[in-house]
């Protein structure tokens, strides 16, 4: 492709509301145009490399013996008020009435609807398994649209769905799209980790999210390269790191007496670790929730950590809420809240990071004054115990004991063991051998098309742009003529050109009459593995500057050399 031909507005300067520089980047190089907050136009380089994606994508699944299909985005209510997730997805589903007054929604997902069409398709276990997928645009209305294509209200994924007889069926399948997935990514050339994840608005009993690693990553992912465990930071399992005993308040030292003190205006950890020179870890920070029957609990951990309470909510079997000003029913005084003298019909649970201490700090029940020597068990009752918090650095591994390590990453993938969640509901059942029928065992399968270009950029780029891998590449060969107005240089990258093109390599043509620089700085900024430059040395000695964009390594080539190198890429 010429550049003089081809659509390719690139920016000088960062866009005004971009957060994250995979948006800024997929701005400025040309990639993508804001339709909307969270809405985007595909521009022809940002087309090309989604098509790509999407290409290495329907390989591999394909090579998994995974069948395309293609569903329709608008899906009607009455399957999704079937499965009950009408009203749990919330306000995230865009919902709209045709002019039947009929209800629909623009796809988040396609549970339903392929559940519901394989119910009149699928009748016998002769017909299974199954792994029906597609690539498709999905719709989530985002309260707060960010992070360009990492966060957007329309997108592009891959999603597939297996349907099998048994939980073998189920296990084979899954096992298939975590070995398939993990050679999606590694076709592509980015760096990944697979982590336990939490089931979530999807459900099922089992899942794995695939995270490109990333230093702006919107989690943070724990793990043990040990005996490779790795998990979501929501899901970690660990175990509490040892407490120094030379910082232990007063571990050796007997039960002290309990003595109230004055801390005015002392309502955080950080500030009362400071007002009283002790480490966070020898505090209790007790946190209060509520769930929707207006029960109350207290949930004590050492001063150092944060309340997981998806934890809390797994642990209680109910929903729950930090309590606020606003529905503080016991009107507990926020940021002196402590777990002795608290009203009787407030159950308290304890973190394991807490179990083994004495002599603590924690908040009095009374504005501006905490307690000091504080003892479980003779000052409070525990009515539980358990990992209520996210783990810290040096907390340990479940598994094997050593020092978990932290990395930030952006889910691309996510993989499910739905079980019958879905079938059971939406009566998809299938006659077994014994001549009975029985419901599906379903797994899905999600990977964003457009999360991986913006992952990509995230995990691979530098202080001039993107970098990116070659199989995902828009071009692989950027070249670059430095003055159209010599004809030496313009005849001989002209017949470059056409040679590459005949041997069916992508190259993109740089051949503006503008500026060297310009040029050089429009190639790195879009990211194209290889520059080759005809300029100053080809008028001198006929030689061709070759520099790669991955590691800014350069080399030099003769022109009578030029056809032996493209035949090696």
């Amino acid at each position: 492709m010429r550049f003089s031909k081809y659509f390719l507005p690139t920016l000088k300067e960062d866009p005004s509301d971009s957060d994250i520089i995979s948006h800024s980047l997929s701005i400025r190089a040309g990639l993508i145009r804001k339709v909307a907050s969270g809405i985007y136009t595909f521009l022809p380089l940002g087309f090309k490399i989604l098509k790509k994606i999407e290409n290495i994508i329907r390989e591999e699944m394909n090579d998994a013996g995974a069948i395309e299909i293609f569903m329709p985005v608008m899906q009607p209510a009455e399957i999704w008020q079937q499965s009950n997730r009408w009203y749990e997805y919330g306000p995230e589903m865009f919902k709209l009435v045709d002019r039947n007054e009929r209800d629909f929604c623009l796809g988040p997902t396609h549970e339903e609807l392929i559940t519901t069409m394989a119910s009149s398709d699928i009748y016998s276990y002769k017909d299974l398994p199954v792994n029906l997928y597609q690539i498709q645009v999905k719709f989530r209305d985002e309260i707060r649209p960010r992070y360009g294509l990492l966060r957007a209200r329309e997108f592009i994924m891959k999603d597939a769905y297996s349907f099998g007889a048994s939980e073998e069926d189920l296990d084979k399948d899954y096992d298939a799209m975590y070995a398939t997935y993990a050679k999606i990514i590694e076709r592509i050339g980015l760096k990944y980790k697979v982590v336990e994840a939490d089931t979530g608005l999807i459900g099922g009993k089992f899942s794995h999210e695939f995270m490109i690693l990333a230093k702006n990553g919107e989690e943070t992912i724990a793990y043990c390269d040990e005996c490779r465990y790795a998990a979501n930071f929501d899901n970690a399992k660990f175990n509490i790191r040892p407490f120094p005993v030379s910082d232990a308040a007063g571990l050796n030292e007997g039960l002290k007496d309990i003595k109230e003190i004055h801390t005015p205006g002392i309502k955080t950890i950080e500030d009362l670790t400071n007002f009283l020179t002790q480490p966070p870890q020898n505090i209790i920070k007790t946190i209060a929730v509520k769930n929707n029957e207006g029960d109350v609990f207290a949930f004590l951990l050492s001063g150092d950590r944060t309340l997981n309470l998806a934890k809390a909510e797994k642990f209680l079997k109910t929903s729950l809420e930090l309590i606020n000003e606003d529905n503080n029913i016991y009107k507990l005084p926020l940021g002196f809240i402590g777990p002795l003298g608290l009203k009787k019909e407030i159950s308290v649970y304890g973190d394991y990071s807490i179990q083994k201490r004495s002599n603590l700090i924690a908040g009095a029940n009374k504005i501006d004054y905490h307690f000091k020597n504080i003892n479980i068990n003779r000052d409070f009752e525990v009515k539980g115990w358990g990992n209520f918090s996210y783990p810290v650095p040096g907390d340990l591994c479940e598994s094997c004991g050593r020092e978990l390590e932290y990395d930030k990453g952006i889910e691309v993938g996510h993989i499910f063991k739905l079980g019958t969640k879905y079938s059971t509901k939406l009566n998809g059942k299938f006659l077994d051998k014994d001549g009975k029928l029985k419901p599906y065992i379903m797994g899905c399968y999600g990977i964003g098309v457009t999360r991986m270009m913006a992952a990509a950029i995230e995990q691979s780029h530098d202080e001039k742009g993107i970098i990116w891998p070659k199989s995902i590449a828009p071009f692989l060969i950027s070249l670059i003529a430095t003055n159209m107005s010599e004809n030496k240089i313009k005849e001989a990258a002209g017949s470059a050109y056409e040679m590459m093109l005949s041997k069916k390599v992508q190259v993109l043509y740089d051949d503006r009459d503008i500026s060297a620089g310009i040029k050089f700085k429009d190639s790195d900024l879009i990211g194209i593995p290889i520059k080759m430059i005809f300029g100053k040395k080809f008028l001198q000695n006929e030689i061709i500057d070759i520099e790669y964009r991955d590691d800014a390594s350069k080399t030099e080539i003769k022109l009578n050399e030029l056809e032996d190198f493209v035949k090696n890429l």
